[in-house]
């Protein structure tokens, strides 16, 4: 049985890969701190833990099936490069964890700190399959923060992210990944104003076996939201009612809580601003808002409906300001640029 004279920092990393566990359910496994086991991954052979932990690291791999120690012998014993790639994933796909959590908090900063770690140390041409995959997925959460901060056109802009991220998924054949990519792309033109273009793209996809169903509806309830934009009510009302009716079916209530905002906003656009405060209280009082961005597209839809009756047009101002300062302190770009369309549209 393979056996460890003396622990170093990398020879845990190692069992940790070996044992396919986070970082966190490492720590847990062997009884200690988190901190511990990212100094570890950080000194590598510079560090040894304490005689202590050096026991209850042989107990951790005798312990260990048969595989797990078979992959701690490869990497410890076989190609040190395999050993440090190993757990260089497996922090990286933390990485990638803690970015997704940043950005349903809009945690800019945090988020694109932890992504750029990794994209800007490697380039996709020297890294193998894993490496491509965790890189695409890099990019796509990239184009998602550049998305939401509004930066959706040019060289540092979420289309390009995506571009880059769609041409990885593309050469790795995975299909799913590739379609979803190209959904957030017709979100893009859909931002940048190409609704017509969009809401053909979202009509595609919304057929695309190659999404899961709930990002079919979601398609389709993008088609509505596109044509809403263009000023064609009736279909765009029907595409929505399609998809909030397939979100109820697939037991999704916070997308079908935004189908309703977004119905909500096809009847005020049609004129029904009866129909429109109906949906807008029933995504306000189904739709969870821990999310800033939820919040601040829920009040914006609010008060754009309160704003288009004359004796609600105060109201629409206030809550108007409320979703502004929400945007104005999370740098939600996008989101504030609607919000001043909206009061520029009341003024002429």
């Amino acid at each position: 049985m393979v056996s460890v004279q003396q622990w170093t920092g990398r020879d845990a990393s190692a069992l940790r890969a070996a044992l396919r566990m986070s970082m966190r359910a490492f720590a847990e496994h062997l009884g200690v701190a988190l901190r511990t086991v990212a100094k570890w991954e950080d000194l590598g052979e510079s560090t040894q833990p304490r005689p202590d932990t050096q026991a209850i690291l042989d107990t951790a791999l005798v312990r260990a099936d048969a595989q797990a120690r078979t992959r701690f012998e490869r990497l410890v014993f076989g190609d040190s490069q395999t050993a440090e790639r190993a757990a260089d994933y497996e922090t990286w796909t933390e990485d990638i964890d803690r970015a997704i959590v940043c950005l349903s908090r809009q945690n800019f900063t945090f988020a694109s700190s932890l992504l750029n770690r990794w994209l800007g140390s490697h380039h996709p041409r020297g890294l193998d399959p894993k490496g491509q995959y965790l890189y695409g997925r890099s990019l796509v959460l990239l184009g998602d923060l550049q998305r939401d901060q509004g930066a959706i056109l040019g060289p540092l802009s979420a289309r390009q992210s995506y571009a880059g991220a769609h041409g990885l998924f593309t050469t790795l054949d995975i299909p799913r990944r590739v379609a979803q990519i190209e959904l957030s792309l017709a979100v893009v033109n859909e931002m940048a104003g190409q609704l017509d273009h969009s809401a053909r793209q979202y009509e595609q996809l919304a057929l695309d076996e190659r999404l899961s169903r709930r990002d079919r509806a979601r398609a389709r309830l993008w088609v509505g939201t596109a044509l809403s934009k263009e000023g064609n009510s009736e279909y765009a009302t029907a595409a929505m009612a399609t998809a909030t009716r397939e979100f109820e079916d697939l037991g999704e209530p916070e997308d079908w809580s935004v189908a309703h905002q977004k119905l909500a906003l096809a009847h005020r656009g049609a004129g029904d601003l009866t129909q429109a405060l109906h949906y807008i209280d029933v995504a306000r009082q189904s739709g969870t808002v821990d999310s800033p961005m939820q919040r601040v597209r829920l009040d914006t839809a609010h008060g754009h409906i309160l704003l288009s009756d004359p004796a609600t047009r105060n109201d629409g101002l206030s809550v108007l300001d409320q979703a502004a300062q929400v945007a104005q302190q999370y740098g939600l770009s996008h989101q504030l640029r609607s919000i001043e369309g909206i009061r520029k549209g009341q003024r002429g």
